[in-house]
């Protein structure tokens, strides 16, 4: 089953094209029934509702929120009952994905450690596809948790950004060296 998922994923990330400009047009209005959805998870830990609350809010204007309700379009690479990982729609490589869970943390220090203990379950399966499908070598797995850190989207997730020797994304000691 497995290696099932893994062919499939690879297929996936091999057939996508970065360039903007090849994606479909779609209508503000348009139904994304093709879009698995579930979501975010609107209680707190003692099991009552947020309601009217400032996380509430949150969520409703939450990108990552709107893609997991299937709101917003998204290139889903795998899926289960409490994470989501999608292709970055503003790559730094080709492949850079990101997992997200479907209950909505606006930190990793606000994630129960169940979650993130999940999240990072997925890391070696989903880093594995990627880097077989981009044909790189390695990977960085990244977390900007907080404004200062560079967190632009509150709603806790990780990067799989995959690398190849002399990318240039970010300078190395190894790059200096040679």
């Amino acid at each position: 089953m497995e290696s099932r998922r893994l062919a499939i994923l690879c297929s996936h990330l091999r057939q996508t094209d970065l360039n903007r400009s090849s994606l479909p047009k779609r209508s503000s209005s348009e139904n994304f029934s093709w879009v698995s959805t579930s979501n975010c998870d609107s209680n707190g830990p003692d099991g009552k509702s947020f309601r009217g609350s400032e996380k509430e809010r949150e969520e409703k204007d939450c990108v990552f929120c709107k893609i997991i309700r299937g709101e917003s379009p998204a290139f889903k690479l795998y899926e289960d009952d409490v994470c989501l990982c999608i292709l970055d729609l503003n790559p730094l490589n080709h492949g850079h994905s990101l997992i997200i869970p479907k209950s909505h943390y606006s930190s990793l220090e606000a994630t129960p450690p169940s979650v993130v203990a999940s999240m990072c379950s997925k890391v070696p399966f989903v880093s594995s596809a990627i880097m077989k499908a981009t044909h790189c070598d390695s990977f960085n797995l990244l977390v900007n948790s907080g404004e200062a850190a560079g967190q632009v989207i509150f709603h806790t997730h990780l990067h799989i950004i995959p690398r190849k020797a002399r990318d240039h994304l970010w300078t190395s000691k190894l790059a200096s060296v040679t």
